[in-house]
């Protein structure tokens, strides 16, 4: 059963019968949550309490076109249910309130008075240290917890691979990036056209796939993090998997730099977690790439000159495997 906007009579039923909504229960409301780009996210309004419905569904909700396993919302309530045995990671973590595998749907809390960081990009602004430093004690905390038995997430993992390393770098990828910004498809050239380039990617690319030994988010960028009244979450977590911490370190390196964070900031946060630099170096500069080029944009306040320097640094950094 998929859930939509207002609920039926036949959804609010069955999110009776499933215990998601309580005894004596009303929903008087229900509005989207968000811009989600991979699932179904809905804010349910009642005579009791506000809380969030997510669902997945056999596409990624924002590109219908583009196919996704429908277990990436068990992998988020495994996730949480992992950290959650950390009093820390707990902190950061919205309460899971029910499952239904039935629907792929996931109850969790509502994080009142809150937003995300996407923000960030529209204004140039940077990031609060404290908030950076916030951030790496989440990704500290978690790339040490003990864990050995997570999925795989493979499905989930191949999908992120193709829209981080293969699509993006196509000369014939089908994505007009002159309709985001005119001229942006012929500056897309500048790293299109270096096989040197394209080789390393791939190979990081091989890299990304295979099995790890830490537990990752896989997704860490600021619309996973989110400011509520009770302090920093971090949200969307179905992209987790048993992988390298590099990788979550790069991504947020990547959107602190698209956000046009100092490189000497970048610096400090690389002296603070020290890890592979050589990795490091150049997951971010693929994710700076991808979400210049590929099909997953941000709302970058950007000119292409612009666009040119974060490319150009970006390629540095996977070509020469240092900051």
């Amino acid at each position: 059963m998929f859930i939509t906007i207002p609920l039926e009579p036949k959804q609010i039923s069955y999110l009776k019968g499933n215990g998601m909504l309580l005894s004596g229960e009303e929903v008087i409301d229900s509005y989207q949550a968000g811009k989600g780009n991979m699932n179904v996210t809905l804010k349910i309004k009642t005579n009791k309490r506000i809380f969030v419905l997510k669902q997945s569904r056999p596409f990624v909700v924002k590109f219908p076109e583009v196919p996704a396993p429908l277990d990436r919302i068990e992998i988020e309530l495994k996730f949480y249910n992992e950290i959650n045995k950390d009093n820390l990671l707990a902190c950061f973590s919205p309460a899971v309130l029910g499952f239904d595998k039935n629907a792929w749907l996931l109850a969790i809390e509502h994080l009142d008075k809150g937003g995300d960081y996407l923000w960030l990009y529209e204004n140039k602004n940077s990031l609060n240290k404290k908030v950076i430093d916030l951030l790496l004690t989440y990704l500290k905390k978690l790339h040490q917890l003990p864990v050995t038995d997570f999925p795989i997430n493979q499905e989930m993992r191949k999908l992120n691979h193709q829209h981080i390393f293969v699509l993006p770098f196509l000369p014939d990828n089908g994505f007009n990036l002159d309709q985001i910004q005119e001229g942006l498809q012929d500056l897309s050239t500048m790293v299109k056209d270096k096989p040197e380039l394209i080789e390393k990617i791939n190979l990081l690319g091989e890299r990304y796939l295979k099995p790890g030994d830490v537990l990752i988010h896989g997704d860490f960028y600021p619309g996973s993090w989110f400011e509520t009244e009770k302090g920093l979450k971090i949200i969307d977590t179905e992209f987790a998997f048993l992988g390298e911490p590099e990788f979550d370190l790069a991504v947020m390196l990547a959107h602190l730099k698209l956000s046009s964070t100092a490189v000497s900031e970048l610096l400090r946060i690389i002296e603070s977690y020290p890890l592979k630099n050589e990795i490091l170096a150049q997951y971010t500069g693929v994710e700076i790439l991808r979400r210049l080029f590929g099909l997953a944009q941000l709302p970058l306040s950007l000119s292409l000159e612009e666009k040119k320097k974060l490319a150009t640094f970006a390629i540095n950094l996977i070509m020469n495997e240092k900051f």
